[in-house]
């Protein structure tokens, strides 16, 4: 009986440090965010752990390369262990080492903190709220050349958009970043602690790098590519269902959402992101447009910075409601598995 009330304990407190780990690393990034691309050469950028993956894929790819095209997707597979490893490993034989050796109690301190500030690296909600917000006001000016400012946010050539594609690009980016940068990081700790947020930082990290079917990557990227489509695939489509169920709390057109969800996901040259993305334009009633390539949703409305606002109290509704989950399935991992 002892060992049973030892037992409870145990997970208890585990349970309720890994849930707390999870809220703090939220709110850490609510508060301090993370350094801005349009300032590259600030040491806050260059050494934030997305950008040292980036750099360190970009550096290494070259040794992966063959004029063979088996061999070369063979290497492509080593490239993206490599990578995994190179930052998953450390990370956990470092947390392993603090549970392991500090004296009870300092270890868990100590694991938690350190394990906040990681979780936290892989999670990106203010900057993108701030660039948002911003968006949404050039929009509403009509100011064109303050909207461009922005570019960085969707990775889209500004060059030749417009204001009304520019807030297309945004809304389209929030929706695809919500599954990158704030669900997958905070489902991968619930499943697999700290090390499995970095493990999908560095998963994404390499499709974003090498993933492209271009001349350059179409070997040694496959892997990469497809890994991140597979680990995405059920919560890119739980995403969209939540985005819709988010809509319906917000009192903005659900059942629209689902329409063009289902009408308009495979239009996207993602297997995955469409879904998002869809649900969205659905909820908003608007179209959205990366021109030459793909069209979601009917311009039932138009696309304003309003829009763009609504589109992000949509992504924080679903934030909520994914936490909620990812509180639910870290209770029943770690009922079972130790340690945090």
């Amino acid at each position: 009986m002892l060992d049973g009330i030892f037992w409870l304990a145990q997970n208890t407190l585990y349970i309720s440090v890994a849930t707390a780990m999870l809220i703090l690393a939220i709110v850490l990034d609510l508060i301090l965010g993370d350094p801005s691309p349009n300032y590259p050469n600030k040491w806050t950028f260059k050494l934030h752990p997305t950008v040292l993956m980036g750099n360190f894929t970009k550096k290494i790819e070259p040794y992966f390369k063959n004029h063979d095209p088996k061999i070369e997707k063979f290497l492509g597979v080593l490239l993206g262990l490599t990578v995994i490893a190179a930052f998953a490993m450390p990370t956990f034989l470092g947390l392993w080492a603090i549970y392991t050796f500090l004296p009870l109690y300092l270890n868990i301190l100590i694991y938690a903190i350190l394990g906040i500030i990681l979780l936290k690296m892989t999670i990106c909600i203010k900057l993108e709220t701030d660039w948002a917000k911003a968006t949404a006001k050039a929009i509403n000016q009509n100011d064109e050349a303050e909207t461009k400012k922005y570019a960085h946010f969707s990775r889209r050539d500004s060059k030749n958009l417009n204001t009304t594609q520019m807030g297309s690009a945004v809304i389209e980016s929030m929706s695809e970043n919500l599954i990158d940068f704030k669900l997958s990081p905070m489902m991968s700790f619930a499943l697999f602690g700290v090390t499995g947020a970095i493990a999908f930082r560095a998963i994404n990290t390499l499709d974003g790098m090498v993933g492209f079917k271009t001349k350059e990557h179409i070997n040694t990227g496959w892997f990469s590519a497809n890994l991140d489509n597979f680990i995405n695939f059920i919560p890119t489509r739980l995403t969209a269902l939540l985005m819709i169920v988010a809509a319906a709390i917000l009192r903005m057109d659900a059942k629209n959402a689902w329409r063009i969800a289902r009408r308009d996901h495979k239009k996207t040259p993602s297997r995955n992101h469409g879904w998002p993305m869809a649900a969205v334009a659905g909820a908003l009633r608007i179209q959205l447009e990366k021109p030459g390539q793909y069209i979601l949703g009917d311009p039932q409305e138009p696309l304003t910075g309003d829009k763009v606002m609504a589109a992000l109290k949509i992504r924080d509704i679903t934030i909520v409601l994914w936490g909620l989950i990812c509180v639910i399935v870290l209770v029943l991992v770690r009922m079972w598995f130790l340690p945090i």
